[in-house]
């Protein structure tokens, strides 16, 4: 029984915080996470204020810079923040920008038609969890600047000098005590995620420049083409099926509809990208939603009308029109309405109905003036729909061998003994020899062991009719229990955490990858949920007298060395799991006090669908450069 607290609670208990206390609180109520994610979503927010005034037509060059103490510099040739006195707060609008929640100008329709979200929220956020922020504005005849430190003013706005342009310029250092696991921000992540910002925002010239290494890094994006060259650069690694990139774009009371999409060859899975006032959202939304039908409507049309698909069969299904589809749909919507805090789904009722009915009239007019091509999407689609009948038979064959059912793949699944999905924890291991230690070392109460037979299938370069004539395919399908493609059901998901366990090396390297390539294009929720995990078992042990050590690698390794001196030791290197007994297995990778686990995100769709093209694909050219350019990156490889 709960223990009864003796004090009171009355109107003194209630705490009130004012100003950006509430955001120092619960960062991650407003960024998301105090992670790397969420350090990066900071400066995010910087950025799409600069990219709100590109939108709104006053801003064409953005600069970002990763400045060598840490610190991140945002610029903009926009119109500058205000900075005269605000009639409201009786202090400059440009303190109460940075020192307010809820105060910006996107609030009313005057100073913005559209904007990403309510990003004058975000740059009090950002003020908020830096330990210092300077902003630099240019407007109004003359050069303002103004410093805080953890959301406070150091002092007041500052009329510099006389300036001519405009515009505003942020710099910010996080603030340690919010981000206590990195406040370092990854070049490649921001590099990507500004190059989609300037592929969104046509014409707009993004630089980035990297300070932090002996020499300085600079990359600058800008594409006329703007969607166009987004899906040119996504489909770089593949042949297309037809030459022509389909491209349109409205613009009416409702807002602004921009889409373009191509087809792709021996690509037999959809890259659908959708934007909403240029924020990714990764779950789709109503704008999704009005293309996929508007699509499908009208290649069905197409093909019924040309005779290319017969009386008696089957319409084509979203699934059968999209496969091979590669396609970003940006919609401009002037009250946005997010679901969720980290808006990644589009909530507006009215999109679905704009983008449907704009698409409805375009689509049809476009395969009309292109019948050759139209044919050979249409011809596309229909082999895709065979294929997926053909899926459906070996979905419906793989659910009949459930390895639930008593008699299916005998001493496969070591299955644990509680229901609870919450608890439950699959690891997948590579073949008998690494099963034999995972299963006497689990705890066979809340942990599985799924082995798994050589390399699985490659599913970047086949059907997934194909795939699913694969037996270690089917073994997972059946084990998670989620089913796969248009049956998948996270609810039925039997474990929350699915952890790849894989040898320490190159081989146990590929079949990982192998696996998340599956995962990435088969079971994506998995991942976007949070359940699937990566082991991190050791490479070596060290044993002094009675003392025994586990390391992760070689350079652990010589750290241990140097640390302990001239002191004996026995180094012995595991060459596979099996080599472990279990009770080393429990302690390294299995027991949840001790192990170290990682957990896979899914930060940047974007860079996730060029990486898995790259090395997963057809395109050995596209995979060489991506060797060539990340081979510095490597330190240690185990060959």
């Amino acid at each position: 029984m709960t223990q009864r607290v003796q004090s009171g609670y009355d109107a003194k208990d209630i705490t009130v915080l004012e100003g950006l206390d509430p955001v120092r609180r619960r960062p991650g109520m407003y960024i998301g996470s105090t992670g790397p994610r969420g350090l990066h979503h900071l400066l995010w927010e910087v950025v799409d204020n600069s990219v709100d005034e590109a939108m709104a037509g006053f801003c064409d060059r953005i600069e970002v810079t990763l400045l060598a103490d840490g610190g991140v510099c945002v610029k903009d040739n926009g119109r500058g923040i205000p900075v005269a006195k605000h009639p409201k707060t009786k202090q400059s609008a440009l303190t109460t920008v940075l020192t307010t929640l809820h105060a910006g100008g996107k609030f009313e329709s005057g100073a913005y038609q559209v904007s990403g979200g309510l990003h004058g929220v975000g740059l009090s956020v950002v003020n908020a969890l830096s330990e210092r922020l300077d902003v630099e504005v240019v407007r109004d005849g003359f050069q303002w600047a103004q410093s805080f430190h953890l959301g406070t003013p150091t002092g007041p706005v500052k009329k510099i000098k006389p300036a001519k342009r405009t515009g505003t310029t942020t710099t910010f250092w996080p603030s340690e005590a919010t981000f206590t696991e990195t406040t370092t921000f990854t070049f490649q992540t921001v590099s990507s995620r500004l190059r989609e910002m300037a592929f969104l925002n046509k014409g707009v010239t993004i630089a980035l420049k990297d300070e932090r290494g002996e020499d300085p890094v600079e990359q600058a994006f800008q594409y006329k083409g703007g969607l166009i060259d987004f899906v040119k650069h996504l489909g770089a690694s593949k042949e297309p099926v037809h030459p022509h990139i389909l491209y349109f774009e409205d613009v009416d009371e409702d807002g602004e509809v921009e889409v373009a999409m191509q087809w792709m060859k021996n690509s037999y899975t959809e890259t659908v990208l959708s934007f909403a006032n240029n924020i990714n959202t990764h779950e789709g939304g109503t704008h999704e939603e009005g293309f996929r039908k508007a699509l499908t409507r009208a290649l069905n049309e197409f093909a019924r009308d040309k005779g290319i698909l017969k009386e008696k069969e089957d319409n084509l299904t979203g699934e059968d029109v999209r496969e091979g589809l590669t396609a970003i749909v940006s919609v401009k919507v002037r009250q946005p309405q997010f679901e969720g805090q980290t808006k990644t789904k589009l909530g507006n009722t009215e999109v679905r109905g704009y983008v449907e009915r704009t698409l409805n009239r375009v689509i049809p007019e476009w395969l009309e003036r292109h019948p050759g091509e139209a044919r050979s999407i249409a011809e596309k689609a229909i082999t895709a729909a065979r294929a997926r009948m053909a899926a459906r038979k070996a979905r419906e064959l793989t659910r009949r061998k459930s390895m639930l059912e008593s008699a299916s793949l005998p001493g496969k699944l070591a299955d644990c003994s509680s229901r609870d999905a919450a608890e439950s924890e699959l690891f997948i291991v590579e073949g008998d020899s690494a099963a034999g230690p995972a299963k006497q070392g689990r705890d066979s109460r809340i942990q599985a062991i799924l082995p798994i037979r050589g390399k699985i299938i490659n599913v970047e370069k086949a059907r997934l009719t194909k795939a699913l004539q694969n037996a270690e395919i089917q073994a997972l399908i059946t084990a998670i229990g989620t089913g796969i493609g248009e049956d998948f059901d996270l609810t039925k998901a039997r474990y929350h955490k699915v952890v790849m366990l894989t040898d320490a090396d190159v081989d146990g390297a590929h079949i990982r990858t192998l696996l998340l390539t599956f995962f990435f294009r088969h079971m994506k929720p998995l991942i976007e949920a949070g359940y699937m995990y990566i082991a991190q078992p050791p490479l070596y042990r060290v044993k002094q007298g009675k003392k025994v050590t586990y390391l992760d690698g070689d350079a652990e390794l010589a750290a241990f060395r140097e640390e302990n001196g001239n002191k004996r030791m026995d180094v012995s290197r595991f060459k596979g799991l099996g080599e472990m007994n279990p009770s080393e297995l429990w302690e390294t990778a299995m027991d949840p006090e001790r192990r170290r686990l990682l957990r896979v995100d899914l930060e940047d769709a974007t860079q996730a669908e060029e990486v898995f093209s790259a090395l997963m694909g057809n395109d050995v050219s596209a995979r060489k450069a991506f060797i060539q350019q990340n081979a510095r990156d490597v330190r240690f490889l185990d060959v």
